[in-house]
């Protein structure tokens, strides 16, 4: 089955509410394209003494409400058109839960996985050599994404400085908390999902103590949902996956016991307290199910199998528009990536502005903030999708796109 091209699904995301919102022309026009795009070299000293050139992008999507922001991936099938969507996305979710920032995003075409640790410092490093001048805390403000993290931010941040001079830890966030990163940023994402999870349950009457979940994918973001949706929610997921198969057990994984496995054996399979499995977690019949890895899972020609009460997008992008209709039609409530996934951004400006003030919060009050922002951010998208009576994705876009085009008009752009 070949998936649909990432930038055209948001495009078409972007389109209906845009036909919902009366936008003119040149409004729409001006939000279904990057505002600016880079793309460069980056030559690499090899350890065995070649030298190897590495192609990558940086996408500012948008940028009237603030800083671009967005993550750099490091990744072997990594395409303008993915990073031009997640710079899309970054845009609206920035929107969405208000953050003063735009949106924006990065890539290198590399496998990290097959470099040393000095050629990953020497990609890194030369990322920022060729986009120094186009990033910075009033700029565009970089962060980890797939395949990279916080030590990757921290070989970037520290070339950033060396080039420029200057003591700006607020130019990429994401960093080891040594050199300014934030307490709560690595279970951000994933906390985030589980306030919203926690708000919709609210809403829609259930009790998701000893219910039941299924996850797909298990990176940072999986895990962190796995454990903190035992945690906070007190559920039992009994089904994960990830790129090397799936497993079970009808009683519930044990975060505490599969973290550590999957992190030593890079994989969930095999984990003893499980069995393997050939049903996709996402079609099994449990009360929440959590899209972890990328894009693209949940189709039309899938939608239909999707038997939970609640889908929460904690990957990117995981589900299509025509498969947005279909649950919407069978009645199950989801959560959409540009709101569920937001945790992530939300701790990053956190950062941003800890970094800016010099002061820094502790991981409780960053976590209380987090809290506050997203459901502060559930009931504006719920109120909307009530209201203009739409599904949860398309009210989301509503107050997300309404944002950044008033921004955009007071600026005078259009």
């Amino acid at each position: 089955m070949v998936k649909d091209n990432p930038f055209q699904v948001a495009q078409k995301q972007l389109d209906i509410a845009a036909e919902i919102l009366g936008l003119d022309e040149a409004t729409h026009e001006i939000l279904r394209w990057p505002i600016r795009e880079l793309h460069f070299l980056i030559p690499v000293h090899m350890d065995d003494g070649s030298v190897r050139i590495f192609r990558g992008f940086r996408v500012q999507y948008n940028d009237a409400r603030g800083p671009a922001k967005g993550g750099i991936r490091f990744h072997a099938n990594e395409t303008i058109d993915m990073v031009r969507a997640l710079a899309a996305w970054m845009t609206w979710k920035t929107a969405m839960l208000n953050l003063p920032l735009g949106g924006a995003k990065g890539g290198v075409i590399c496998d990290p996985r097959q470099l040393s640790p000095s050629e990953l410092e020497r990609v890194s490093r030369g990322f920022i050599r060729v986009a120094a001048r186009f990033i910075g805390a009033h700029k565009d403000v970089p962060a980890p994404d797939v395949f990279t993290n916080p030590q990757v931010m921290a070989w970037m941040v520290d070339e950033y400085e060396i080039i420029t001079g200057e003591h700006t830890p607020a130019v990429i966030t994401g960093k080891p908390v040594e050199i300014g990163g934030s307490l709560g940023r690595a279970d951000a994402t994933a906390r985030g999902g589980i306030f919203a999870v926690r708000e919709a349950a609210h809403h829609l009457g259930l009790d998701l103590r000893g219910k039941t979940a299924a996850l797909q994918g298990y990176g940072n973001v999986g895990s962190f949902t796995h454990k903190l949706a035992t945690e906070i929610l007190g559920m039992k997921v009994i089904a994960i996956s990830d790129v090397y198969g799936s497993i079970y057990n009808e009683n519930g994984i044990d975060p505490a016991k599969l973290m550590p496995y999957a992190r030593q054996q890079g994989t969930v399979t095999g984990f003893p307290e499980a069995e393997p499995t050939e049903d996709p977690p996402l079609e099994m019949d449990v009360d929440v199910i959590f899209p972890a890895a990328i894009e693209g899972v949940i189709t039309k020609e899938n939608a239909h199998r999707i038997k939970a009460k609640i889908v929460a997008e904690m990957a990117n992008g995981p589900t299509t528009p025509e498969a947005d209709r279909i649950l919407d039609e069978k009645g199950i409530y989801l959560i959409p990536d540009i709101f569920c996934n937001a945790g992530g951004v939300t701790v990053s400006y956190f950062e941003q502005v800890q970094n800016t003030y010099g002061f820094y919060w502790s991981e409780e009050e960053v976590n209380r903030r987090l809290d506050d922002k997203m459901v502060q951010a559930f009931h504006e998208m719920q109120h909307t999708a009530e209201a203009r009576q739409v599904h949860n994705r398309l009210a989301a876009y509503l107050v997300a796109v309404e944002r950044v085009v008033k921004a955009m008009k007071v600026r005078g752009w259009v």
